[in-house]
């Protein structure tokens, strides 16, 4: 997984595009009306149901806009929200929080609306030890605030990239050769480029899982699209030599019964790639 520093890095990085995408050269709407020295207030009002995200996101924006806007949070990343309810108070500059604010609500909207879906994973896994987890099926640019997003939400975070983790998927395996060349070849290329990166492999059926066991050093298997009977014997026949992994098109709806079947991990797509953006506005008080 990536350092916290390097996370951070990537949030700065998203910030520092967005307001560019978005401002350019000036706020042209409030430098035509609104004095430079004018104050104002704002509130970040929630009009929907679910778990709020991206407050601490919503700060380093404010910071990044203007060091001297103050922001009063009332609910932390994470709670369940309400209609009506007020997360923060922002003020200071009123240019300063009209040029933030289009960044903050898009990236809270979308923040809160993976959070709830998350939460709600998590909410079905209760009392198994299976838990969670994100895939790359992210928004080109915002990865970062989409996993953050899952971890406020109560989920785990898969790889951030390609750079952070091997994982042999079904293309790997048939471009390499077969399962055994393609961990081979990895193990070799890890040894020569001194890198200490985990290996995941998936599995199409239950005699590739077979010969993933063969080779040592494997980190999890990846149970891809097996049935509930496939993935209970894939669990069997793994027997927590390395961690487990089901996956492909799993729902709300289906994550309980795959979690029943043993494994340690769900993964789904679903978390960032088909939400619904959470209502919320920003008003002047």
């Amino acid at each position: 997984m990536i350092s916290k520093a390097q996370f951070q890095k990537e949030i700065e990085l998203i910030i520092s595009n967005a307001i560019r995408e978005d401002v350019g050269e000036g706020d042209h709407s409030s430098l035509a009306c609104i004095p430079k020295e004018a104050k104002g207030k704002a509130k970040l009002l929630v009009k929907d149901n679910g778990i709020i995200a991206g407050v601490e996101f919503a700060k380093q924006v404010f910071s990044y806009i203007d060091p001297d806007l103050k922001v009063e949070t009332l609910i932390e990343d994470g709670q369940k929200v309400q209609k009506k309810d007020i997360v923060f108070y922002v003020e200071g500059s009123s240019q300063s929080i009209l040029k933030a604010e289009r960044l903050v609500l898009n990236a809270m909207q979308r923040m809160s609306a993976i959070a709830t879906k998350t939460n709600e994973f998590v909410m079905k896994l209760e009392g198994t030890n299976t838990q969670i987890l994100d895939t790359r099926k992210t928004t080109p640019g915002i990865r970062a605030l989409e996993k953050w997003a899952v971890k406020i939400g109560g989920g785990e975070n898969h790889r951030f990239a390609l750079y952070d983790m091997i994982m042999l998927k079904d293309n790997h395996i048939d471009f390499a050769g077969g399962i055994t060349p393609a961990i081979n070849k990895t193990k070799t290329y890890l040894k020569k480029n001194d890198l200490d990166l985990k290996i995941i492999v998936e599995a199409r059926d239950l005699e590739e899982i077979q010969e993933i066991l063969k080779s040592d050093g494997i980190y999890r298997i990846l149970i891809d699209n097996f049935n509930y009977e496939e993935t209970k014997k894939a669990v069997q026949l793994i027997n927590k030599k390395c961690l487990t992994e089901s996956s492909g098109g799993i729902t709300l709806d289906t994550v309980r019964k795959y979690a029943e079947c043993g494994v340690d991990y769900v993964s789904s797509g679903a978390l960032t790639h088909s939400v619904y953006n959470m209502d919320l506005s920003l008003k002047a008080v």
